[in-house]
């Protein structure tokens, strides 16, 4: 499937899905193209059921596994900082318009999650 084919389907699956604009602490780990370890902090554009979307400044291509490491809302448990820890695949990338080397990235959720509290 094409990169474009890729972004249209992405657009209509958000499009038809609820989701949300929560800018949630995140922590993105996976390998660069290069084939480089990376860990990097950013903050969530859009999470669903089905994926999310991020701006990250480590290159990365389609297809490749990411994890993501979320910071949850401390109204969830207000004794405890809870992770949100899930893995997808990315559909969607998007170079940045201006100057910063960031790209919007386009998860797709594996169907597999963890909560985790912090130690």
């Amino acid at each position: 499937m094409s990169k474009k084919n890729r972004s249209h389907d992405i657009h209509k699956i958000e499009e038809k899905v609820m989701g949300f604009n929560l800018p949630l602490p995140t922590i993105v780990e996976g390998q660069d193209i290069s084939g480089k370890p990376f860990r990097e902090q950013t903050v969530l554009s859009y999470i669903s059921h089905y994926g999310s979307s991020f701006w990250l400044t480590a290159p990365v291509s389609l297809d490749q596994e990411l994890k993501l490491i979320i910071n949850l809302p401390q109204k969830l448990a207000p004794d405890k900082n809870l992770n949100l820890i899930i893995r997808g695949k990315t559909v969607f990338i998007e170079a940045s318009k201006g100057k910063n080397q960031q790209q919007r990235v386009s998860l797709k959720f594996q169907s597999k999650y963890i909560i985790e509290a912090e130690e």
